[in-house]
């Protein structure tokens, strides 16, 4: 049988068990197979074919005979190797069984990539470079648009650059040095910069849920977040999930399309349309045999596309809710979907399998329900009940019981012909666990913070607890006062907890930017092996957006003080760079911050429960003087050491940037059992940062 252009050779011995040999028509030699995508198709292929079929007489190949299997042979093997191949195959899908087969050449696109490294990967890297350094524009902005960013409305104009910027643009560009005294005219009569400028979703939004009080505010707040939380994973929908996750588990699309450097653009396109053809049809033919068979006879794959589309994003919706999930088989499929969207690729295949997201508002307005997300009762719905240690029980049953009520109410007062109690109790549902998720990794860095201020104050120095570096010792890079370093750390905190606030919104302009026909990727080493660096203006624009805020809201704070602080450091967001190649790989580092905090959290949290061992109680008192002394040095050396712009090859790679900060601390966290506290973190319980690599 022809199994995307090979030849696949059956058998079946006297003791039940299966031989699946590939021919190589141009070397004549045979190999073993063990892929369990070919024994499917092969064997949906054996079934029900009228023949002739060909049967193996011997070991040799040329001892075959042609016919009927014969009396007491169990099994038989075909070959189309000897027969007509094209009346095998319909005429609608002829073209892509013959790229495939390598008899017809992918169609050529001068943006594609020429044996792994393309002059657009060299051109990608100068315009980062640019921008970066100076705000250069590589193209000219539309008329009325920003000449930095030039996708907002530009709502001012610097009288001395004689450009015209949106406000965050402006501000981020003129934050310092000459321009610092830039005069700046609104470009609006009223004054007011924000009225034409495109603002996704505000990030200076409060940070905690809404109170129930207040149903214009909660009304706003949970329509605007729900645009971006996933819908929770039905029964069904996790039936396929489970397929799916089994076949990115065993698929080895990234190492066989990246992997390979030499392989020209043609070879390189028919590998990619050969790997995800192969990976689509045994999805199918795992999920339903019937019409399995019939896509391996007939390559309708368009045919099947929602369910293609159906499957590929359950997987997708799943990693947002679940970022500890999917670990290594996100980035195959995200890569898959990448491919799909080529140009060259997409024109063979004529199959769109990339699907939006199923949001919460999507969902509940395309059923005509979109009011409850305004109701003041889904703020009660849809809070998280967490047992904190100062609630009691009874409080804690109280609250439940109010929030199942809430539901129920919400469930019966909008369901209608068009949706069902049970999915609006899904939807409420589904905006709880975005509570969850904000919890598990948005409150682990406001507690960060909390030690942050309790322990250390940028005015005063403890003895012994000077937060302080220099650059050159202990592998520092900055060169930092102890009021400049908490400010650093502080600000840093800050701007984490505000990316984690709006890591849904974030997560869902990645994919965007990832799987989009517009925006071409170049294969190239970036000195963490072969990467696909793609720009991302999507994410580039909303982190823009959150590292202002952040800004602003710190300077705010100073201002309540009494001081004034500026920004500690670089503002430079790495993005499409040998530093962060694409917004995949910007998602995999900042989904990592709670993976960092929370074991520190937990175990300062645990301290105080070692105290009830007698012998535990005295190693701690006379090594470091105490259970707060014991806290503050772990704290002090985490403020020290993992901010202190460590961790990359060169200055320019770790720093003071933005993914600078995040380098720093997982470098501390490498350096963690070469710590003087580390017995004590084992005997907290602590295992490692990265937790349970699978599942």
């Amino acid at each position: 049988a022809v199994w995307l252009g090979h030849v696949l050779l059956v058998s079946r011995t006297e003791t039940p068990h299966w031989h699946l040999v590939d021919f190589d028509s141009e070397l004549g030699v045979y190999s073993y197979i063990t892929s369990f995508a070919a024994v499917a198709l092969c064997t949906a292929l054996l079934e029900g074919f009228p023949g002739p079929w060909w049967w193996h007489t011997g070991r040799r190949r040329q001892e075959w005979a042609v016919g009927p299997a014969p009396e007491g042979k169990i099994g038989f093997s075909y070959s189309c190797l000897f027969g007509d191949r094209d009346s095998v195959m319909p005429a609608v899908s002829s073209r892509l069984v013959r790229v495939l087969a390598g008899s017809d050449d992918p169609p050529a696109h001068s943006a594609d990539m020429d044996e792994g490294v393309s002059s657009a990967a060299c051109q990608m890297e100068a315009e980062n470079e640019d921008d970066d350094a100076m705000g250069v524009e590589t193209e000219a902005a539309l008329a009325g648009y920003c000449t930095d960013c030039k996708d907002q409305v530009a709502t001012v104009k610097c009288m001395e650059c004689r450009d015209l910027y949106c406000r965050v643009c402006f501000e981020m560009l003129h934050r310092k040095g000459a321009r610092a005294v830039h005069t700046a005219v609104s470009l609006n009569p009223s004054g007011d910069d924000m009225a034409h400028e495109d603002v996704h979703m505000p990030v200076d939004i409060i940070l905690s849920q809404p109170d129930a009080g207040s149903e214009a505010q909660a009304g706003w707040w949970f329509e605007e977040r729900a645009k971006y939380i996933p819908m929770r994973l039905t029964m069904e929908e996790r039936k396929h999930l489970r397929l799916l996750e089994a076949a990115l588990s065993v698929s080895s699309y990234t190492d066989k399309i990246d992997g390979n450097t030499s392989l020209s653009k043609p070879k390189r396109t028919q590998a990619q349309l050969r790997e995800i053809c192969a990976f689509l049809t045994a999805l199918l033919v795992a999920a339903d045999y019937s019409a399995g068979k019939e896509l391996v006879d007939h390559h309708n794959f368009k045919e099947h596309e929602p369910f293609f589309q159906t499957i590929l994003e359950v997987g997708r919706r799943h990693k947002v809710m679940n970022p500890e999930k999917l670990r290594g088989e996100y980035g195959k499929l995200v890569y898959l979907l990448q491919d799909s969207k080529l140009p060259e690729v997409s024109e063979v295949l004529e199959l769109d399998v990339a699907a939006p997201i199923k949001s919460v508002y999507n969902y509940l307005s395309s059923r005509g329900a979109a009011a409850v997300l305004s109701d003041n009762l889904i703020t009660v719905a849809t809070r998280e009940i967490i047992a904190d240690g100062v609630k009691d029980r009874y409080q804690l049953n109280r609250e439940s019981k109010d929030k199942h009520r809430a539901i129920d109410i919400l469930a019966d007062k909008y369901a209608s012909r068009k949706i069902d109690s049970e999915e609006i109790k899904l939807c409420l549902y589904s905006i709880g666990d975005n509570h969850s998720y904000l919890t598990a990794n948005r409150d682990p860095v406001e507690k960060m913070i909390a030690y942050l201020t309790r322990y250390f104050r940028p005015d005063q120095i403890e003895e012994g607890y000077d937060l302080s570096i220099a650059g050159g010792e202990g592998g520092a890079r900055l060169s930092h006062s102890h009021e400049k370093q908490y400010l650093y750390v502080l600000q840093s905190l800050s701007l984490w907890r505000e990316i984690a606030h709006d890591m849904f919104r974030l997560w869902c302009l990645s994919e965007e930017d990832l799987i989009t026909a517009d925006n071409r990727y170049a294969l190239k080493n970036t000195g963490q092996g072969m990467q696909r660096v793609q720009k991302a203006p999507r994410v580039s624009t909303a982190m823009r957006n959150i590292l202002h805020s952040t800004q602003q809201r710190c300077a705010q704070m100073a201002a309540r003080g009494g001081g004034e602080v500026q920004w500690i450091g670089s503002s430079v967001v790495h993005l499409g760079d040998d530093n962060v190649p694409n917004a995949l790989v910007f998602i995999d580092k900042y989904t990592q911050v709670a993976s960092i905090l929370n074991p520190i959290i937990i175990v300062l949290r645990n301290l105080p429960r070692l105290l009830k061992d007698e012998i535990v109680a005295e190693y701690i008192e006379t090594t470091f003087g105490g259970i707060d002394q014991l806290i503050k040095d772990i704290l002090l050396d985490f403020f020290r050491s993992a901010f202190d712009g460590s961790g990359a090859d060169n200055f320019y790679d770790a720093g003071s940037c933005i993914d600078g900060r995040l380098t720093s601390a997982w470098n501390w966290c490498q350096h963690i059992s070469e710590k003087p506290f580390y017995p004590v973190f084992k005997l907290s319980g602590f295992s490692s940062f990265d937790g349970e690599f699978q599942k």
